[in-house]
């Protein structure tokens, strides 16, 4: 029997939280640290790890989207209804939210703190190459494609059983080795907005600004990945015959 759609929810919620809370953590907290920072290699191998150990955690309870593309791609895709999107995204944008103000909390504990960006998304003079606005666009959308495809395809009922999680969290860390230098990788509006409040809230507005780009392009990618997925990729079962009853003459 399905969870509700309260758990299904609530379960959204802190398994955004985690993602939020573990990759933008490692950004904020470790990339950079004196002598034994992580770096892009760390910081993209943290979000994969949050996404990998929640998809064990609350797979079988929500299916573990952590993501308002991913769950607007799972309907384009026909593997989720479109009457629970705006649940989903609620819980998933409140997750991301309140893991971004516990993790500036513990940010500003430091004594020398300076804010920054704060794992904020951004394009033109944000962007950390300063890659311009059009190459911003089109690596969100296809690195959320593919994310997408990943996703379809790892959790078909024709893919190996019980490895859906690892190729989904090997996938983000690909996508953010490739993403971070252009845009601090999104493909998450979930994971953009929460940073970008937090910067919002400190008085300098950039992030919320360019917010549009990091929902726009990921959406697009992913009802895009969902609508090929369906009329490509997926299995298209020809109906069983039915065989009409023999009658025997009287």
């Amino acid at each position: 029997m399905q969870p509700s759609l309260t758990k299904r929810s609530i379960a959204e919620f802190f398994g955004t939280f985690w993602l939020v809370f573990g990759g933008c953590g490692s950004a904020v907290l470790a990339a950079a640290f004196p002598s034994l920072g992580i770096g892009f290699a760390g910081v993209a191998l943290a979000f994969g790890l949050t996404v990998l150990t929640m998809a064990y955690a609350i797979g079988h309870i929500s299916g573990c989207h952590l993501n308002p593309a991913v769950t607007l791609g799972l309907v384009a895709g026909k593997r989720f209804p479109a009457k629970e999107i705006l649940p989903y995204w609620g819980a998933q944008v409140l997750g991301g939210a309140v893991a971004a103000w516990a993790l500036y909390i513990i940010f500003t504990g430091q004594p020398t703190w300076t804010l920054g960006g704060f794992a904020s998304n951004g394009y033109g003079a944000y962007s950390p190459g300063h890659y311009n606005l059009v190459a911003c666009i089109l690596a969100e959308v296809l690195l959320t494609f593919f994310f997408l495809i990943v996703i379809l395809g790892s959790t078909d009922q024709r893919a190996a059983k019980g490895f859906a999680p690892l190729a989904i969290g090997l996938c983000l860390t690909l996508i953010h080795l490739v993403g971070i230098p252009v845009t601090n990788l999104s493909v998450n509006p979930a994971r953009s907005t929460g940073p970008a409040l937090v910067v919002a809230a400190s008085g300098d507005f950039w992030a919320v600004q360019q917010l549009w780009l990091f929902w726009a392009a990921p959406l697009v990618g992913a009802v895009l990945a969902g609508l090929f997925y369906a009329a490509v990729l997926a299995e298209h079962e020809v109906p069983p015959v039915v065989e009409q009853p023999v009658t025997y003459a009287a």
